[in-house]
């Protein structure tokens, strides 16, 4: 049975549960909009999300309001490997008394780049709800690659260990479908995305205008912002996720 969203009450906005690390999205409640920030420079994880509650602290707001983490790693862990940063990252967020009913209500995003990885796993961004007289919905879609079930077992990646044309054709077909379905589940428009990215280490050209583009139709207005990263987990190569922001800030945190 589909998730239904779940309100996050302190923190200005509604979530769509997934699995233990991270819901598959959130949506601002009325009388709020969720803002969108990248580091200047990365910071890792652990200081890094620091760092945003003490922005959030500053700017007025409880830690409650955060509600997208975007990270960046290394390399692609092996699935246990990946599993075990993840009770890291819950813990924390369970230390901060930020899950709801035991749900993790935060959406994630987690990548490797190909180029210059850091050396430790760091915050890129992060997201949160502020008051807001805004008329319109605003919304971010965790990433997702090719595991179309919750739980995260190598046997469900699609095509697993295959980087074939046809084999990313499939992968990136089916991330979109995720992505869809996500939109769809959060009750977000389409019409109202601002970013769309895709992270992958493959060319994304096929990937572009048979499935992107067909699929979500407002990546042909908004276009894809492709980051040259491979995906958390090994074997897991097409990654995707979106939002619908107003306010994009650049800050320099410590």
């Amino acid at each position: 049975m589909p998730s239904r969203l779940k309100s996050n009450i302190r923190g200005g906005y509604q979530f769509l549960p997934a699995i233990e690390p991270y819901s598959s999205g959130v949506i601002a409640t009325a009388g709020r909009e969720i803002i969108h920030v990248t580091l200047a420079r990365p910071l890792p994880w652990r200081d890094g999300l620091i760092a945003a509650r003490d922005h959030l602290a500053q700017s007025g707001l409880e830690v409650f309001c955060l509600c997208g983490v975007e990270l960046r790693c290394p390399q692609p862990h092996p699935m246990d490997g990946f599993i075990e940063f993840n009770r890291h990252y819950h813990a924390l967020l369970k230390e901060w008394d930020l899950l709801v009913d035991g749900e993790n209500p935060i959406a994630r995003t987690n990548v490797a780049p190909v180029v210059a990885p850091p050396d430790e796993t760091v915050l890129y961004g992060f997201s949160y709800t502020t008051p807001s007289d805004i008329d319109r919905l605003t919304f971010v879609v965790a990433g997702g690659g090719e595991l179309p079930h919750r739980e995260l077992s190598d046997q469900h990646i699609v095509r697993f260990g295959e980087t074939s044309e046809d084999a990313l054709m499939e992968k990136a077909r089916c991330v979109v479908d995720i992505m869809r379905t996500r939109l769809s589940r959060l009750e977000a428009d389409e019409q109202l995305l601002s970013a769309i990215s895709v992270y992958s280490a493959h060319p994304i050209h096929r990937a572009l205008s048979e499935a992107i583009i067909p699929g979500i139709a407002a990546a042909a207005r908004v276009g894809v912002h492709w980051f040259y990263a491979r995906p958390p987990v090994r074997n897991i190569e097409f990654e995707m996720d979106l939002r619908g922001v107003r306010s994009e800030l650049v800050l320099e945190l410590r």
